[in-house]
C-alpha cells in the first residue's frame, strides 16, 4: 500500500465522518454508531479482497485513552458553575454512583451464571460494561435542553471516572482488606490535590506563554499528567475533568489577589481556541477509534445464540436498572436522558486493561462489541422516538 492509498484512506475517513455528524445532527443517529458500521463494512471489503492489514489493536487503547481525556476535557470547558447548579450535580454524582454499583453487582450475577468462574473475576469482567462512555454520551446530548445536556456531562464524566476507580481498586486488590480502602482514600486524596495543583499551574502557564503555539502544549501536559497518574493507578480522569471546569469559571473568583496574579486580558478568547482545539482533536480521534473498532471485530462471532441471548440479558438489566435509578435521582420524566447510556470508548478501554489472567472466554471482544453496538442503537432508537414525541406536542 503506497503513501498516497494511505492518505487517501484516512482524509476520507475523515470526511466520512463529518458527513456523519451532519447525518446524526438531523437524525439523531450517532455517529459514533456510523462509523463503527463503516469499519465492519471496509473489514468486510478486505476480507473478500483478500488484503494484508496492520495489527490495529496495538494502537487501538492509545487512540481511546487520548479520545477520552479530549472528549472529557472538551465537555468540561462547556460547564460554566453557579450555586444553582450544585442540585444538578449532586443528582448527577449520585445518579451515577448508584446506577454503576447497581450495573455491576446485576452484570456480575449474569456473568457468573454464564461462566461459574470465581465471584472476584466476574465483577472485574462486570466493570467494563457497566461505565457509561462519556465519548459517546456528551455529542449526543447536544440537542437536549440545557439542563438535561449538562446532567449528562456531569453523570457521565462521574461514571467515567468512578468506574476508573472501581476497576483500578478490583484489579489490584484481589484480597479486600482495611490497607485495600486506605490506599483507596490514600490514592482519591492524592489526585484532589494534584488536580488542585494542575488547575492553578495550568492556568498561570497560559497567561504567560508568549509562543504561538500554546494550546497544544497544554493539551500535551494534560495527557502527560494523565498518564503519569494512571501508571500509579490514580484515577487522573478527575484532573482532566476539574481543569476543564476550573479554566472556564476562574473568572468567576473574585479574590483579588487570584484575579491580579492569574487572569489575564485574553483569557476569555484563549479558552475559546482551546475549546475549539479540543472539539477538533477529539473529533479526529474518535473517528479513527471506532473505525477501527469496528473493523477489529470478527461479526462472524454474533451468528451464536447464547452471545446475542447474554448480550440482551445485560442490555436490559443496564436500562431496567437506569429508569429506577434515575426516578430518585432525577426531577421530572427522565426519558430522554433514560435512553442516554451507551456503553464504547470507556467500556473498551478497561476491557482491554483487563490482565489475562481475569479474562474470560465465554466474555470475549463479540461480546463487548454486541453491547456497544445494542446500547448505541437503544439510544439512537430513544432519543428519536423522544424527539418525535417531542414534535406531536408542539
Amino acid at each position: 500500500m503506497t503513501t498516497y492509498t494511505i492518505l487517501i484512506i484516512l482524509s476520507g475517513l475523515v470526511i466520512f465522518s463529518y458527513l456523519f455528524d451532519l447525518v446524526a445532527s438531523k437524525t439523531k443517529i450517532p455517529s459514533v454508531l456510523l462509523l463503527l458500521l463503516l469499519g465492519i463494512g471496509l473489514r468486510l471489503l478486505v476480507d473478500n479482497l483478500q488484503l494484508h492489514t496492520f495489527n490495529f489493536l496495538s494502537i487501538l487503547p492509545t487512540l481511546g485513552t487520548v479520545g477520552l481525556i479530549l472528549i472529557v476535557f472538551e465537555g468540561s470547558l462547556e460547564l460554566k458553575y453557579d450555586k444553582e447548579k450544585n442540585k444538578i450535580i449532586r443528582s448527577a454524582f449520585l445518579s451515577a454512583f448508584f446506577i454503576l454499583i447497581s450495573t455491576i453487582a446485576l452484570i456480575t450475577f449474569i456473568i457468573y451464571q454464564i461462566s461459574h468462574q470465581s465471584l472476584y473475576v466476574c465483577i472485574a469482567n462486570a466493570i467494563p460494561f457497566s461505565v457509561i462512555s462519556s465519548a459517546i454520551a456528551i455529542p449526543s446530548a447536544a440537542a437536549l435542553n440545557n439542563q438535561d445536556k449538562e446532567f449528562v456531562i456531569y453523570e457521565s464524566s462521574f461514571s467515567d471516572i468512578l468506574g476508573i476507580i472501581i476497576f483500578n481498586f478490583a484489579i489490584t486488590n484481589p484480597a479486600i482488606s482495611y490497607s485495600s480502602f486506605i490506599s483507596l482514600g490514600l490514592s482519591t486524596f492524592l489526585i484532589i490535590l494534584f488536580s488542585a495543583i494542575a488547575c492553578v499551574v495550568l492556568l498561570y502557564i497560559m497567561g504567560k506563554l508568549v509562543h504561538h503555539i500554546k494550546f497544544f502544549l497544554i493539551i500535551s501536559i494534560l495527557i502527560l499528567v494523565y498518564a503519569i497518574g494512571q501508571s500509579y493507578h490514580l484515577s487522573s480522569l478527575v484532573l482532566i475533568l476539574s481543569t476543564g471546569l476550573f479554566l472556564n469559571n476562574a473568572d468567576t473568583i473574585q479574590n483579588a489577589w487570584f484575579r491580579g496574579v492569574f487572569l489575564y486580558k485574553n483569557l476569555s478568547a484563549d479558552l475559546s481556541q482551546l475549546y475549539q482545539l479540543s472539539a477538533e482533536s477529539a473529533f479526529i480521534l474518535r473517528t479513527f477509534f471506532f473505525v477501527i473498532f469496528g473493523f477489529t471485530m470478527n461479526i462472524y462471532e454474533l451468528n451464536d445464540k447464547p452471545v446475542l441471548a447474554n448480550g440482551l440479558f445485560i442490555l436490559i438489566s443496564i436500562y431496567a436498572i437506569r429508569w429506577v435509578c434515575l426516578k430518585f435521582f432525577k426531577e421530572g420524566i427522565p426519558s430522554p436522558i433514560v435512553y442516554i447510556a451507551p456503553r464504547g470508548l470507556i467500556s473498551i478501554l478497561l476491557y482491554f486493561n483487563l490482565p489475562n489472567s481475569l479474562k474470560i472466554p465465554q466474555v470475549g471482544t463479540s461480546f463487548l462489541f454486541l453491547v456497544v453496538l445494542g446500547s448505541s442503537l437503544v439510544m439512537t432508537i430513544g432519543l428519536m422516538l423522544s424527539n418525535r414525541k417531542k414534535e406531536t406536542q408542539i
